[in-house]
């Protein structure tokens, strides 16, 4: 059975930005009769807030979103990729690699994404299996990209392409400390856990070239993604601290209705309409509050809005 996901990551609380994909995952995976798992994604461990995996459950059950399967925890998998990495190491599509980020800074000459670091130059790439390894702690195992294009159709925004060895690098699937990265982790759960579409913000677009490839190298189906745009503050950032507080806890707290955050996703992804509009890409227009199972049956990726979406601190006043 095809399966959806809902992915949060317990870095922080979840906000306004969070909800709305969140809520685009669930309408589509019951629109097309999906199984929905959830996943805590906790593997990156330095950063994760204990407190925070209760209230990201907490968060979307309040928004009235169901799923099927789960919570799981990826910090309770780290055996399941650990099996993969073996793989992966004997197969000898990855080495250790014991550069820094400023080795690579100064070494890398090529031109990079936005958001991203600058092009693994290859220093370490010339290990193979049955060579020595460095001294525990001082390398993490990388990842060896292919240099010829790859591509793929977004469910949201459309043709997608790169050639990973140029443009991208080779990357650490894990980290020094020998924790499993995030990339390894999550192309490994979709795999096990059959999620055959991935709903998430367009920020990741790039690491999707990334997945395509581990989950290609692991003998993993690759699912089909819907990238889609994120919410931002009047600077036009991405949503963060700095634009006030739009943490679903704080506006629980204040008393807002879920019905209200819900109202405002759809309308401001263009599932339903809004009872007037505002400036173009701002989402502040008026919009009817509705429960989240009332947009599911007249879901559509056609009608979803591809323009960022911009929220004010005076939304729900």
């Amino acid at each position: 059975m095809a399966a959806g996901r809902l992915a949060p990551s317990p870095t922080g609380a979840q906000h306004l930005g969070n909800a709305r994909t969140y809520l685009l995952a669930y309408w589509a995976a019951r629109h097309f009769g999906q199984r929905l798992v959830l996943r805590i994604e906790d593997i990156d461990s330095p950063r994760v807030k204990p407190w925070a995996i209760d209230q990201a459950i907490e968060d979307l059950a309040w928004l009235g979103i169901k799923w099927d399967e789960g919570p799981y925890l990826q910090t309770e998998r780290r055996g399941l990729y650990q099996a993969a990495l073996d793989k992966l190491i004997l197969d000898n599509r990855v080495y250790p690699c014991t550069c820094s980020r400023k080795d690579i800074a100064a070494a890398a000459s090529a031109p990079h994404h936005e958001h991203e670091g600058h092009v693994y130059p290859g220093t370490c790439a010339s290990w193979s299996l049955g060579d020595s390894l460095p001294p525990e702690g001082t390398y993490c195992w990388r990842f060896r990209v292919l240099d010829r294009e790859i591509s793929f159709e977004d469910r949201v925004c459309g043709h997608q392409k790169c050639n990973p060895a140029r443009e991208l690098g080779d990357f650490p699937i894990t980290q020094k400390t020998g924790n499993i990265s995030y990339h390894l982790a999550v192309v490994f759960d979709d795999g096990a856990m059959g999620i055959s579409e991935v709903v998430r913000g367009d920020d990741l677009i790039v690491s999707t070239f990334r997945h395509r490839l581990l989950a290609q190298a692991l003998g993993i189906t690759v699912p089909r993604y819907a990238h889609v745009p994120l919410v931002q503050g009047p600077d036009g950032r991405r949503l963060a601290k700095r634009h006030g507080d739009t943490r679903l806890s704080t506006l629980r707290e204040h008393g807002i209705a879920a019905e209200r955050i819900v109202g405002w996703a759809a309308a401001s992804a263009g599932l339903t309409e809004a009872t007037k509009q505002s400036s173009a890409g701002e989402s502040n227009s008026a919009f009817q509050p509705i429960s989240a199972d009332e947009v599911i049956a007249t879901f559509s990726w056609d009608k979803l809005a591809r323009e960022p979406v911009t929220v004010s601190d005076d939304l729900f006043q």
